[in-house]
């Protein structure tokens, strides 16, 4: 489990407080058009590629495996990766909303399907193995 699940999470449930998830998708990667030839492609000076250990091996390998999971309970769903992982997120009510960036119109429209989403408890199994223990990284400066 991850830590913020474990400790932030109930506080803020205990307290009353809504927690707003930032970098939902982190920072693309589990949006389900990145892929390994893509991600060697970004430009020299992207962050993602040289700050962020979410985005270098060993973490990226299991961070796509966990988008093919995410891609293949979307197709049950009929929709994306992305929908998928936001849905992840949302599923606990103490997150009252997500921060999802995009940078085009047309990649909004597949994650509104999110809000509506709810996946079960036999797809949240079968995402939890995939998941990184310990907090969230995939921020710049990150790849201590």
């Amino acid at each position: 489990m991850r830590d913020i699940e474990k400790d932030v999470l109930s506080f803020c449930e205990q307290a009353g407080m809504g927690v707003l998830a930032y970098s939902t998708l982190q920072s693309g990667l589990l949006s389900g058009s990145m892929t390994r030839q893509r991600i060697s492609q970004l430009p020299e000076d992207d962050w993602r590629k040289t700050r962020s250990a979410d985005f270098q091996e060993p973490r990226l390998s299991a961070n796509l495996a966990l988008v093919d999971v995410m891609a293949r309970i979307g197709e049950r769903h009929g929709v994306s990766a992305a929908a998928v992982a936001i849905a992840w997120v949302l599923r606990k009510p103490v997150v009252t909303g997500a921060i999802v960036g995009t940078r085009r119109p047309a990649q909004v429209d597949g994650l509104i399907a999110a809000s509506e989403l709810r996946i079960s408890a036999a797809e949240i199994d079968e995402i939890r193995p995939f998941l990184p223990s310990g907090t969230g990284t995939n921020v710049p400066g990150s790849a201590a």
